[in-house]
């Protein structure tokens, strides 16, 4: 079992110096997830290791299994989720090879399932706060003792991609205050609320987005040169980060099971069966 699962995205497809190394396939109500997830202990923390679009990136972020991935971390028993994502800035003051711990998210997706309800099962969770703010501290404060220049609270945008934005996009973007863009922070958040785990989220800043007129427009093969380098600091600082993260009492996770109050309500009972994983 597993205290603290990590989901790499692009440039981050696995983790360096993890001990009693393990592949585990998980299956899930809703397939498989993304890849097999590389358990271990890392600083001294069981972790489990899952590559969002699979180590050898066959998925866009709309194919991206996000349910099964949600799942399958859940029933390894993770109480914290962190996700590393590439994004693209919307401001000046945060550029690439920056990092950005964002609190607030907003969802311009439009595609992907994005709720464990469904099907005769109902219900709402808050989600105002979608990021644990406890986590975003810890892992600026390690960013801070490894002089990685990085930001605390911001807001970041999903959308679908896998294509990047018009100019005309991205500006309009920036006039609604939001910081960041990225393709996966939903419905991943979203999901990992509903599951009842905690959500950290360190955003590896890649480019400018497409707003700048003095930059080139945003393309992969820019953001590949720097991902070679938010890769190294992501691993140094997800390193230094676990200890203080695992260390948190209550990060957010929800810490009483709401499976018997799903049962004890007139719903489908064979489909709340199905998600026990996810409610209990």
């Amino acid at each position: 079992m597993i205290d603290i699962a990590i989901i790499g995205g692009s440039g981050l497809y696995k983790i360096d110096g993890m001990k009693d190394v393990k592949e585990i396939a998980v299956n899930t109500p809703f397939g498989a997830p993304s890849d097999k997830i590389i358990t271990g202990t890392l600083s001294g923390v069981k972790i489990g290791f899952l590559a969002r679009h699979n180590r050898a990136h066959l998925f866009t972020p709309t194919e991206v299994p996000y349910r099964a991935n949600v799942y399958a971390l859940k029933k390894l028993g993770a109480r914290i989720v962190l996700s590393f994502s590439a994004c693209g800035s919307l401001r000046e003051n945060m550029p690439p090879k920056s990092f950005c711990f964002p609190d607030q998210i907003v969802d311009k997706t439009t595609l992907r399932p994005n709720t464990f309800f469904g099907n005769g099962v109902v219900d709402h969770f808050p989600f105002g706060h979608p990021i644990s703010i406890s986590v975003q501290k810890a892992f600026a404060q390690e960013a801070k003792k490894l002089k990685l220049k990085h930001k605390l609270t911001g807001t970041v945008v999903a959308m679908e991609g896998p294509l990047f934005s018009t100019k005309a996009e991205s500006l309009w973007h920036r006039k609604m205050g939001w910081d960041l863009i990225g393709m996966t922070s939903c419905p991943e958040s979203k999901l990992i609320r509903e599951a009842g785990m905690a959500f950290g989220f360190c955003a590896m800043i890649t480019d400018y987005d497409s707003w700048r007129d003095n930059t080139e427009d945003v393309s992969h093969d820019m953001v590949k040169e720097v991902m070679k380098y938010n890769e190294v600091a992501a691993k140094k600082l997800l390193a230094a980060a676990l200890p203080k993260i695992a260390a948190l009492k209550n990060a957010g996770e929800r810490k009483a099971s709401i499976y018997k109050d799903m049962l004890a309500k007139n719903q489908n009972k064979t489909q709340v069966k199905k998600l026990k994983v996810i409610f209990d």
